[in-house]
């Protein structure tokens, strides 16, 4: 069974808790194949709120113990430079394992970027970070789940900034990394449907030319290099025809684009997948919820579907 390795995310927020949740509805074999990677002090704290009984001896559930500075500053619920240290720390801990071989996969917890940021880590999330931790040229957000599959183009940037960045060198290197992904799947011939920007597929340059200038010519090169890539279509009806079943992926050019129909769809079970990057990472789609944490009421079914798509995705890799 593959070791997967665990980071805690913020320890402000609900990652502590659902790891927890997820852990205690394991059985003894794949807990004892799952590596905890955080504050032990935490981890404990979090077992307790969820009356967990989790077994962290030699035989159960092992803890990697990582120590971070500031944790005086460290508030339930509260950005804070202690909070923002404790979940870098975490995943530079978790990439040097992976890199090594030591865990075969990561899944995290969320972060919160204000608390990173605070902490003197000008990253904008998970993504960024680990392109940055493991020196890779490129890293993507893609989100999967049994009913939908979305990529980004663009990640956590303004709104302007992704109409900035929607660009036809951007557009098909997103459509690559996904069809790569989908055929490392299993999926012989992803059909791969890429949005439009502008409402109305921007109505042959009415309502701007971003389809015609940029999208079109990235999937003309996509489909040049056997590809099935098809659009820009309207994004008020392309993600409504791939839940249907018409499309295996949906290229988004714009986070919010990409993330409302996939939490829509499947909230619960959708998976973030970081494709890019020399090691398997996977996490929830879903932020620390500082509104909810330590109340012990986080759900923690995201997580359990993260720490399922990290196992297959091994599998996958090792076959």
């Amino acid at each position: 069974m593959p070791k997967i390795g665990i980071t805690l995310g913020d320890p402000s927020g609900i990652g502590p808790e659902i790891v927890c949740k997820a852990l205690a509805s394991m059985s003894p074999e794949e807990q004892s194949n799952v590596l905890l990677i955080g504050n032990q002090d935490v981890i404990s704290r979090a077992n307790a709120l969820i009356q967990g009984e989790l077994d962290f001896s030699r035989e159960g559930i092992q803890i990697a113990n990582v120590k971070s500075k500031n944790i005086s500053s460290i508030q339930d619920g509260a950005i804070s430079v202690g909070g923002g240290h404790a979940a870098y720390n975490y995943v530079a801990h978790a990439v040097n394992l992976a890199i090594r071989g030591d865990i075969d996969a990561i899944v995290t917890a969320p972060l919160n970027k204000a608390a990173l940021h605070l902490a003197g880590y000008p990253f904008n999330g998970h993504t960024d970070l680990l392109r940055f931790l493991t020196k890779s040229q490129t890293s993507f957000m893609l989100f999967d789940s049994s009913k939908l599959r979305v990529i980004l183009a663009t990640i956590h940037v303004s709104l302007s900034q992704a109409i900035e960045d929607c660009r036809t060198e951007n557009i098909l290197r997103t459509v690559k990394a996904g069809y790569e992904h989908l055929s490392k799947l299993g999926i012989k011939t992803p059909r791969i449907a890429i949005a439009a920007l502008n409402p109305h597929a921007g109505e042959e340059g009415l309502f701007g030319r971003e389809e015609i200038d940029e999208i079109a010519p990235a999937i003309e090169q996509a489909r040049g290099q056997g590809i099935d890539a098809d659009g820009p279509f309207p994004s008020d009806s392309v993600f409504y025809r791939a839940l249907r079943g018409d499309f295996d992926l949906v290229v988004a050019h714009y986070h919010d684009q990409g993330l409302i129909p996939i939490k829509l769809a499947d909230f619960d079970n959708a998976v973030n997948v970081t494709l890019g990057l020399p090691v398997i990472r996977t996490s929830v789609d879903h932020g620390t919820a500082f509104d909810i944490a330590w109340k012990g009421i986080a759900r923690s079914k995201n997580m359990i579907s993260a720490i399922a798509h990290a196992r297959d995705l091994v599998s996958r890799k090792k076959n």
